[in-house]
């Protein structure tokens, strides 16, 4: 138990019913399984698979300490493990649920905790968790379907490269000394992919440095409000992934606002969240002056129209909603329609980046392969004179 003293570990146990016989301080010595599974990060599909779990026990009329207790003897994860048996203990001293998750917010999420406080302030925390868990599966489900997406391309990618390096560093120097000793003149794009090769090939690691300081630098500056807003907007003007990533922040709006509103979190409270979890800082400035709106008495979807940023068909979606009273149900067909749209947006971007990418590096290819085989026309003429 985490305390300041001994006498706080007494008061704490005592609050829960507990006697304390003997007190010590634990061992700060750590093993190296021990080391390795503490820092192994706890994966979504093992906080939804406890979302899950929570959700139908809490719904069968299990209390939460009972709750808790049963799925941290049957979690696998000795992090997660840990993170339960600590919740457990701090409702068991006093606290609330999601006073106790909030120790907790970079693991379980800004969403997850504002969920659970309106559950327990509504008196319906089985009907908020089990529309978590539900809502927390499908934002999985886009994940992986954009993930399976750019799957394949980054392995074409990565074995490409790999072939260049392999030509350019190995192929290209045995091929020039052969020339060189043949006392042929060497065309100038021979000389510079034999050039890059050389310097690749003994300055390997200056390349490792640049590469690795540029990557550090971009993400110093995507970090920055400034360089993430500029990120952010480029990645919706590139054609095909733009209308993809769109689609897949409008179907995350819709259904985050949707699960919120139901879970019966303030509106206000809803779009502050939202804006955090939405994933991209132009969709969030968005967001942020629709909450404005709303601050002063006006409709959600008129920001969002003005904006042009959402498209048109939602905004009018969410126009009807709010003009009905039925803004969670339209929040929530919207969010289906559009991750079935995604589906579809998927298919189509993996069959258009499959063959641009197969020609752009087909041609970088044939262009370092010609560059060896004019030389070698050069060779057979010099023979044949």
């Amino acid at each position: 138990m985490d305390a300041l003293s001994g006498d706080e570990v007494t008061a704490k146990l005592r609050v829960m019913g507990y006697m304390a016989t003997h007190i010590a301080l634990a061992s700060r010595g750590i093993k190296v399984g021990d080391f390795a599974e503490r820092i192994r990060p706890i994966k979504q599909q093992d906080l939804i698979v406890f979302y899950f779990q929570l959700s139908n026990l809490i719904g069968a009329g299990i209390p939460i300490l009972t709750a808790l207790k049963t799925i941290e003897t049957q979690v696998e994860h000795r992090k997660l493990k840990k993170v339960i048996g600590d919740t457990r203990r701090s409702i068991e001293a006093g606290s609330l649920f999601s006073a106790s998750l909030d120790r907790y917010a970079g693991i379980f999420g800004k969403l997850f905790i504002s969920m659970v406080k309106a559950g327990e302030e509504s008196g319906r925390l089985d009907k908020v968790l089990r529309s978590y868990a539900a809502y927390a599966e499908g934002q999985q489900e886009l994940r992986e379907k954009v993930k399976g997406a750019l799957f394949y391309p980054a392995i074409l990618f990565i074995a490409s490269i790999i072939v260049i390096l392999f030509i350019v560093t190995f192929l290209i120097p045995q091929f020039v000394d052969l020339f060189s000793k043949a006392g042929l003149r060497l065309p100038f794009i021979t000389q510079m992919l034999y050039t890059a090769g050389l310097m690749l090939k003994n300055y390997w690691y200056f390349f490792m440095l640049f590469l690795a300081a540029l990557i550090f630098s971009a993400k110093q500056y995507a970090r920055t409000k400034t360089g993430r807003l500029y990120c952010d907007r480029l990645l919706l003007k590139i054609p095909v992934v733009g209308v993809l990533m769109r689609k897949v922040y409008v179907s995350r709006f819709s259904r985050t606002l949707a699960t919120l509103q139901i879970s019966g979190v303030s509106i206000l409270q809803s779009l502050d969240i939202t804006k955090e979890v939405i994933g991209n800082k132009v969709m969030s400035e968005v967001v942020f002056k629709a909450r404005q709106a709303v601050e002063q008495g006006q409709k959600i979807s008129d920001p969002l129209k003005v904006s042009k940023e959402f498209p048109l068909d939602a905004v009018e979606m969410i126009a009807v909603g709010e003009e009905t009273g039925n803004l969670e149900e339209m929040l929530n067909k919207i969010a289906d329609f559009y991750d079935m749209s995604i589906g579809f947006a998927v298919k189509k971007l993996t069959v258009i980046i499959e063959p641009v990418f197969l020609v752009i590096m087909g041609s970088i290819i044939a262009f370092i392969m010609a560059s060896m085989l004019i030389p070698v026309f050069d060779m057979v003429k010099l023979l044949r004179h």
